[in-house]
């Protein structure tokens, strides 16, 4: 509740900069309000605490919570720049501090009103971000097409929590498990659980709800599309598997194998359709979708492993999604094009950003000794263990194409010419970004044992 708290107070101040003229001021004091919210979360561990019903911060909220915080600590790091040429600079922060309530609100609720409210305060402030460069007519395209689409994803959910309190009488977690358990289900009940899965896929990106995701990622600026590739997947995945775990694991015949058909859809649509793109945020865009297929793999399994393998695997692919979009933002500002023909031969001029990048598609890519290998061995290792080989195994053939899009990247880097070898300007927030998620991709490769046991 600290963290709740921390960062709805800071995200207030942020709206009274501008009156109080403290504007100079405000990052470093997010910064630090970031590092405190963060204290007082990890202080929570072992501590599980449930208030009024609706919060439960039990140690699967403290970890994830913990795992937000310091992807938007980096984030901010990592966007400064582009927020420093914004006129309306505090509006972003403080849309930015929101959403992480938001996010914060959806991997510890204990109530379905609590899940509705915490997607909705994250949701609403995305929005807005998407489409935040109004100049840029793809960004407004992008705002618009993700506040439709996720309008009529939330008519979903909504339709979904509603028959669910129908049958059971309450929005209370532990309450419907004990009425689903009994094994009373009705047709109404199954409804429910079937709409809240489509409301739930559509924020994860799973295909077939997962159209709106590869325009929005592209036509929203790319310090925003960051954020959406990493703290808002980490906390739509976090709700997903607390609800469907929670409440709905008795009755998993009913739905797994919607789900499982909804994961093979998705990690061919994402890899095949980024293969086929010659912009790298866009590819990266279907990259994302691919990787959503992966990490509900650990949800169709529904295993005592299910829950470190998603957190392991969320955060590893958004610390290295951040590696790559900084780059990404970095180059696209130099070259003034977001293609992949962009990086072709800047390993000689530009080393840092070769290497930084060179880990981070192969950390994607799952190879080892990086911590996507193990992110994706954690899940298929979840997967084989309650019976899902076949699964396993579409994913493997999935994952090798994969590779080769991935390894475009790196190709044009070290083995395409450049026509003049410019240095690329690397300010030194950016910099440590690059080398903190570099040694962390790297690390947790080495040494995945030091987050494993968490949860």
């Amino acid at each position: 509740m600290n963290t709740l708290i921390i960062l709805s107070v800071l995200g207030v101040i942020t709206l009274f900069a501008e009156i109080f003229r403290f504007r100079k001021g405000l990052f470093p004091l997010i910064l630090i309000g970031l590092a405190a919210a963060f204290t007082f979360t990890v202080m929570d561990y072992n501590n599980p605490q449930v208030y009024f019903g609706m919060m439960n911060f039990d140690n699967y909220a403290v970890v994830f919570s913990s795992a937000i915080l310091v992807i938007a600590f980096l984030w901010f790091m990592m966007a400064q720049n582009y927020f420093l040429q914004e006129t309306s600079v505090t509006d972003h922060f403080a849309l930015i501090l929101f959403s992480l309530v938001g996010a914060v609100v959806m991997v510890s609720f204990n109530n379905l009103t609590m899940l509705f409210l915490g997607i909705e305060i994250l949701s609403v402030s995305v929005y807005v971000l998407a489409a935040s460069d109004k100049s840029n007519v793809l960004s407004n395209e992008s705002g618009f097409k993700y506040f439709l689409m996720g309008s009529f994803a939330t008519g979903f959910l909504l339709f979904g929590i509603t028959l669910i309190y129908g049958v059971t009488g309450s929005f209370d977690l532990t309450t419907i498990h004990q009425h689903i358990s009994t094994g009373n289900q009705t047709g109404m009940a199954l409804a429910g659980v079937l709409l809240l899965l489509v409301g739930l896929s559509f924020k994860s990106s799973l295909a077939p709800f997962h159209f709106w995701a590869p325009d929005v990622y592209e036509g929203a600026p790319t310090t925003i599309t960051t954020y959406m590739a990493t703290v808002v997947k980490m906390a739509a995945f976090a709700a997903f598997f607390r609800l469907f775990s929670t409440c709905f694991a008795e009755i998993a015949g009913h739905w797994t194998q919607v789900l499982w058909w909804m994961v093979i859809i998705t990690l061919f649509i994402g890899n095949v359709s980024a293969v086929r793109q010659k912009s790298l945020k866009r590819m990266l865009a279907y990259s994302s979708v691919a990787h959503a297929g992966y990490i509900a793999i650990a949800i169709v399994s529904m295993s005592a492993t299910s829950a470190s393998a998603i957190f392991y695997y969320t955060l590893t692919y958004s610390i290295s999604s951040i590696t790559a979009f900084t780059i990404l933002f970095i180059v696209s500002r130099h070259k003034n094009s977001k293609d992949i023909s962009a990086f072709e031969g800047i390993s000689k001029a530009n080393p840092l950003v070769s290497f930084a990048m060179t880990v981070a598609m192969l950390s994607l890519a799952g190879i080892p000794p990086t911590a996507g290998f193990f992110a994706k061995y954690f899940i298929f290792f979840t997967a084989i263990h309650s019976g899902y080989t076949l699964l396993v195994l579409i994913a493997i053939v999935a994952a090798l194409i994969g590779i080769y899009y991935y390894f475009r990247v790196i190709i044009a880097m070290y083995f395409k010419p450049e026509q003049q070898l410019v240095p690329i300007k690397v300010g030194i927030l950016h910099r440590i970004v690059l080398i903190i998620t570099t040694i962390l991709t790297i690390l947790l490769g080495i040494f995945p044992d030091l987050i494993m046991g968490w949860l």
